[in-house]
């Protein structure tokens, strides 16, 4: 790997050109494009992008446990066991989103709430950014989810979590990173006391 910056990554070493976009669907959360692209050595290929808008998830702390939600996934078949997250509305502020996330799926409030970090869903196909925030200092309230939304709010210790994540209850890869990401938090803390 041939490196060009300061972190070792080489800027744009392999950038693929876009020729054309042929958008194939446009639905109310994702868009399809096929593009036809131009390769780094010259030749061309086709790429099927699911367009999102993006959005964010919550790690919120209850003491010595996490929030999590629990609700049938249609494209998987079954229930999954995740922290709260939603999709940004257009023009969305993310820390914004991500407050009314946890408030509609939980009821809960935060009295801190702080970016932990962004990534990519599934980067090889599609262009969702989630943005995943860490909630303290939750107030209890009353949840108010979506009309087409059916879930059961509850709470987990991280062994608890670890389990399902061997167990495949949690099987979402932004559940899965908060897990970790919960775990690390918890080791840094211990540190500093």
């Amino acid at each position: 790997m041939s490196t060009d910056n300061q972190n070792g990554i080489k800027e744009k070493p392999f950038e693929e050109v876009t020729l054309e976009v042929k958008p194939i669907f446009q639905g109310k959360i994702i868009n399809l494009d096929v593009e036809t692209v131009k390769l780094p050595d010259g030749g061309t290929a086709t790429r099927e992008i699911v367009r999102h808008p993006g959005a964010v998830c919550v790690l919120a702390r209850l003491g010595e446990r996490i929030l999590v939600v629990e609700q049938y996934r249609k494209a998987l078949g079954r229930n999954l066991v995740e922290i709260p997250a939603g999709k940004l509305e257009r023009g969305e502020n993310p820390l914004e989103a991500a407050e009314r996330e946890l408030q509609e799926e939980t009821g809960y409030t935060a009295g801190r709430i702080k970016k932990l970090t962004s990534f990519y869903s599934a980067p090889g196909f599609c262009d969702e950014l989630l943005h995943l925030y860490l909630a303290d200092e939750l107030v209890a309230g009353e949840s108010h989810p979506d009309e087409d939304e059916f879930l059961e709010c509850g709470a987990l210790t991280l062994e608890e979590a670890k389990s399902l994540i061997a167990d495949g209850g949690i099987a979402d890869a932004k559940t899965i990173l908060a897990v970790q990401a919960w775990e690390l938090l918890l080791l840094r803390e211990s540190k500093q006391a």
